[in-house]
């Protein structure tokens, strides 16, 4: 187990079963814009579908966001088809405390890609990296209560739901409720088991 104030740098790709969790690059533009443009996918998050230049500056934070250094920061993995090369899930890893050893989650599927099993699988090395990589205790992951699909992969993870905050956060005009899942590391490994 790493040292939990050890942080974590993304030196190299990861693999499973069918994808690749790498780095993102100035390349994976018109993915990252098909996902942040896509008024399906962002009505659950906090900010409307996005332009060309901002998709853009977004994808230059991706870019640049492949090490934890200090609590807050985070770091970004596109998961791509291994076949292929397409990016299908846009995945980040947030390190939220050293001293609770806590890490957040997080996922935007591409909207090609819906249904096919890959943001389970892109979410499950997340997992893996957050615990034996970073030396998490416990990992958690939010959603908007509506976002169904987003809380039935974490639920696959076999994340549990710890909460269920109703209109807890006034977002885009409305008030939003948000579910909050977590998992622990002695059962993640269980799970594994």
């Amino acid at each position: 187990m790493t040292d939990a104030g050890a942080g974590f740098a993304l030196t190299h790709a990861y693999e499973t079963e069918r994808l690749r969790l790498r780095p993102f690059s100035a390349a994976d533009f018109e993915a990252v814009y098909a996902m942040q443009s896509d008024p399906d996918i962002t009505r659950y998050l906090y900010w409307d579908p996005r332009s060309g230049s901002e998709a853009r500056a977004a994808l230059e934070v991706k870019i640049a966001s492949t090490a934890l250094r200090a609590e807050g920061e985070w770091v970004f993995l596109a998961a791509e088809l291994k076949e292929t090369g397409e990016l299908v899930v846009d995945t980040v890893l947030k390190w939220l405390s050293a001293e609770h050893r806590t890490a957040e989650i997080g996922f935007i599927a591409h909207p090609a890609h819906h249904g096919r099993g890959y943001t389970t699988e892109a979410a499950r090395e997340l997992l893996r990296i957050a615990f034996e990589e970073l030396g998490s205790h416990r990992v958690v992951g939010h959603t908007e209560a509506r976002n169904v699909a987003s809380a039935r992969v974490m639920e696959k993870l076999g994340m549990r739901r710890e909460a269920h905050l109703v209109e807890n956060e006034w977002v885009k005009g409305g008030w939003q409720s948000e579910l909050i899942y977590a998992i622990l590391d002695r059962e993640w490994r269980a799970g594994r088991g």
